[in-house]
Formats: C-alpha cells, sequence, structure tokens
C-alpha cells in the first residue's frame, strides 16, 4: 500500500517516470534505429489518469504543498488532454525534421509534469519551482530545430523574457515572505485578510510583482511580446502545447493565487486586472489581423483567449471561477487541433512551411478532411454556436455580467466579433480561392488524424451538452474557494 502523504504526486509521478524511460530509451536506440518511445509517454499519461480519477473524491495532501483537490485534479484531466493529444499530432513532425524523438518526448513530458505541479501546488516556492520546471523544457522545445535561425531567435527571445519575469516573481515571494512569514498560501490568506481593511504599499506591491509573473506566462499585455515570436519559431506541434499546457498551468496558479490567498485584496488589483483583460483583448484581436502568418495570427489568438481568462479572474464570482476551468478545456482542445492541422501541412522536406494563410488555399479540393477538421477548430475559435468556444465565451461573458462588470464583457464581445474576421479568411482561402500549386500538402498519418477526430468530437460534444462537464468544474472550484 502506498504511503498516503504521496498519493497526491501520484499523476505527475507517472509522467515524470515516462520522461525518464523516454530518455533511456533515446540512450539505447541505435542511430537511424526506429523505436516507438512515444507510446511510452501515453503509457504514463495513461497511469496519470487512472491515479487523477481515484483521487478525485479524495482530498490528500503530500509534503503540505501539494494538493491533490478536485481544482488540481480538474486542471491535471486537462493537462493530461493536451499531453495526449500533442503527443499524437508530434509524430509526423519528428520524423520530417528528424528531430531527436527521446529528446523531444521527454522534454514534453517534463513539462507535463511541472504543469501538473504547478496547478496542485500550494506554496508559493513550490509554484515558482514547477513554473520553471516547465518553462526550461517548453524553451529548448522552442528551439529544438537547432538548424533553424528563426527557432534559435525565438528561443533566446522567450529564455530571456521568461528570466526577467521570474526574477519579479520571485521577488513578489520574497515580499510576500517578508510581509507574512510564511509562502503557504492558506497562512498568507489568513494573514493578508486580518490586514485588508487597509492595504500597505509593501502588500500591493508584492501583488504587483506577483501579477507580472503570471502575465508572461498567460501572454497578458504588455507582458506578450515573446509569443508571436516564440509560436512561430517553435515546431506546430510544440505551439499548439505550450499555448494550452502553459496557459493550463499558470491560469490554474493564478487563480488559486489570487482567488484564495489574496482574494480579501480584490479590490485593490482588480482595477489592474481589468485593464490589463481588456488591453489583452483588444491587442490580441487588432494585431491579430493584420497577420499574414497563421501561425502568428494564432499566437495574437491566444493572447485574447487569455484576456477572456481574465475576465473570469476580475469577476470572482462562482459563475466565472467555474467558467475559467470550462474554458480552459475547451481553448486546449481546440487550440491544438488547430496547430495539428498546421503541423501535418507543413513540408519542409518540399521547401514549403505552409504556414502563411495563402497558403491554405485550395486545401479542399486536396485534403477536404483536413479542411474540414480545421473549419471546426477555427469557428471554435471564432465563438460560433454549437462550439465548445462559443458555450466557453458565453459562460465568461455572462459571469462578468452578474458580477457587475458589463463594460470588460461588452469589449470582450466586441473583440469576439471582430476577431472572426482572421478566422473565416482562412476559410475563405481554403473553400473559395484555387490553389496554383497542386499536390503541395503531405499525406495525414493515422494516428495523427484520430486524434484531430477527437479534438473535433470533443468541441461538439462541449458546445452541444456542457452540463456535465461545467457541473464538474464547478464541484472542483468549490473545494478550495
Amino acid at each position: 500500500m502506498m504511503p498516503s502523504s504521496l498519493n497526491a504526486i501520484v499523476p505527475m509521478a507517472c509522467v515524470a517516470a515516462a520522461a525518464l524511460a523516454a530518455m533511456i530509451a533515446e540512450a539505447f536506440r541505435e542511430p537511424g534505429e526506429r523505436m516507438p518511445i512515444g507510446p511510452l509517454g501515453l503509457i504514463g499519461l495513461a497511469g496519470a489518469a487512472i491515479a487523477t480519477v481515484a483521487l478525485w473524491h479524495h482530498n490528500v495532501t503530500s509534503f503540505g504543498v501539494v494538493s491533490a483537490d478536485k481544482f488540481g485534479l480538474f486542471v491535471t484531466g486537462i493537462l493530461i488532454v493536451i499531453g495526449v493529444l500533442s503527443l499524437a499530432v508530434s509524430a509526423p513532425t519528428i520524423e520530417r525534421e528528424r528531430l531527436p524523438q527521446g529528446e523531444y518526448y521527454a522534454l514534453m513530458l517534463f513539462a507535463l509534469a511541472g504543469m501538473m505541479l504547478m496547478a496542485t501546488a500550494t506554496d508559493l516556492l513550490v509554484i515558482f519551482l514547477a513554473l520553471e520546471v516547465l518553462s526550461l523544457a517548453v524553451y529548448v522545445l522552442t528551439g529544438i530545430r537547432r538548424d533553424s535561425p528563426v527557432a534559435t531567435e525565438a528561443a533566446f527571445k522567450y529564455f530571456l523574457l521568461g528570466a526577467f519575469a521570474s526574477a519579479f516573481f520571485l521577488y513578489g515571494i520574497a515580499f510576500t515572505y517578508g510581509l507574512t512569514g510564511s509562502t503557504r498560501l492558506d497562512r498568507v490568506g489568513s494573514l493578508i485578510a486580518a490586514q485588508a481593511m487597509s492595504p500597505t504599499p509593501m502588500q500591493l506591491v508584492a501583488v504587483g510583482l506577483l501579477m507580472i509573473g503570471f502575465a508572461f506566462k498567460v501572454s497578458a499585455v504588455p507582458f506578450h511580446m515573446w509569443t508571436p515570436d516564440a509560436y512561430e519559431g517553435a515546431p506546430p506541434a510544440v505551439t499548439g502545447f505550450m499555448s494550452t499546457g502553459v496557459k493550463a498551468a499558470a491560469f490554474a496558479a493564478f487563480f488559486r493565487v489570487f482567488l484564495a490567498a489574496f482574494d480579501p485584496m480584490h479590490a485593490s488589483w482588480a482595477p489592474i486586472v481589468w485593464v490589463i483583460a481588456a488591453a489583452t483583448m483588444i491587442v490580441g484581436t487588432v494585431v491579430g489581423v493584420a497577420q499574414s502568418s497563421v501561425k502568428r495570427m494564432l499566437a495574437y489568438s491566444s493572447i485574447a483567449h487569455g484576456g477572456y481568462l481574465l475576465v473570469a479572474l476580475v469577476s470572482a464570482n462562482d459563475a466565472a471561477k467555474g467558467a475559467v476551468l470550462f474554458y480552459l478545456l475547451a481553448y486546449a482542445v481546440t487550440n491544438i487541433g488547430a496547430f495539428g492541422v498546421i503541423a501535418l501541412m507543413e513540408n519542409p522536406g518540399a521547401g514549403q512551411p505552409n504556414d502563411r494563410v495563402k497558403d491554405f488555399a485550395g486545401l479542399w479540393n486536396e485534403r477536404p478532411g483536413l479542411a474540414a477538421l480545421m473549419t471546426i477548430f477555427l469557428l471554435s475559435l471564432g465563438g460560433f454556436p454549437p462550439m465548445a468556444g462559443f458555450i466557453a465565451k458565453w459562460y465568461v461573458f455572462s459571469a462578468a455580467v452578474k458580477a457587475g462588470y458589463t463594460g470588460l464583457a461588452i469589449v470582450g464581445v466586441l473583440t469576439s466579433v471582430i476577431s472572426v474576421f482572421f478566422y473565416l479568411r482562412i476559410i475563405v482561402m481554403m473553400y473559395m480561392t484555387p490553389s496554383d500549386a497542386p499536390a503541395r500538402f503531405p499525406s495525414v498519418p493515422k494516428t495523427a488524424g484520430a486524434a484531430l477526430v477527437a479534438s473535433a468530437i470533443l468541441i461538439f460534444y462541449l458546445g452541444i451538452l456542457p452540463a456535465t462537464v461545467l457541473d464538474w468544474a464547478v464541484a472542483s472550484i468549490a473545494s478550495i474557494f
């Protein structure tokens, strides 16, 4: 029988063990030998999924700083879905570009383990440790195409700005410890609550520094500068992974810290987050309209979606807290699907990256299945019913109206409407613009195609029958807030 003190870390331990197995397998692989290393990751994620389900009704804690409450387990479930889909769509990219598969899979799995730790940590120092574990792995994944100057530049920018943001976050932890004598969120929250009637300047500084660290990870304006370059330089499968996994883990920690420990200071930090959310939605949408690269367009789309999630953080009512988990799941399956299509369209051997808007011309005639799937993903990102994206935005904006933030909800609705332009532009290219260069796209592997179909099915399920998942999300939030 496993000691109960270790139960909370079992899901991430399964993923970390799979990462170690991938490293060992790569070490013993002969040059040129085809070894099924990817399935090792799927086995680890299956073990994590079983452990997550088994822990669902047991609010257990490991070492006093990792809590397997329903909130953390729900986000862990989202991360498992992200991991499975990302591993499935990565194989074509690894084969075409001859990437070191053991290193690739190990880094992705270590990043997932860090994300799971970040989602379940209840101590600021452990959150910082998890943040660095996932960040270092994602930095390397961004520049894993070592012969690409664009990838190297993107990884370097991401690393430098990430280190800068980590310093802010660490200073925020130091100020918090200096004020409260603890980094445990429950103790910080109780001490902050005792002084909430008159927040001191030092408390505001601590909250501001922590906010900068989280804002960088969720690509909030004005800390979003790294996002378009990193998304463009990384392989599309990696971009889909980090645009969803990093955002899910960061928002989980963001909500846990600000709505648990610093909720007594909500009146002090909410106006600042209101401005950041509005600016993030506006900048992400307006600049996205001008992009000709689909990867950069989806990068600015990701920034805008981060703004929608910040709307839920500002609202901070029960409806918003449940909506944010539903939104993270809907966004995850949608965005991984979109970047998965881009990954399958890449044809570097023929000198065709196929990542510009014009490169989608005629896709319906040559790859109708791929065009149909991309249409589903884009319509969901745009918020069209009956897709998951529509329901997710509906929950967030209605929660904002209930909380009295009608102006912020209006900004969200208007930017969402404007964003429809750059999603429909790609759809028009696929269906209504003839291609002058036939046979540009490689064949679609069965595993990756099945992953995209599964994403599309989840999108329709979440859009048509959202009640069950939303009930789980609300129950998850109720476990800690």
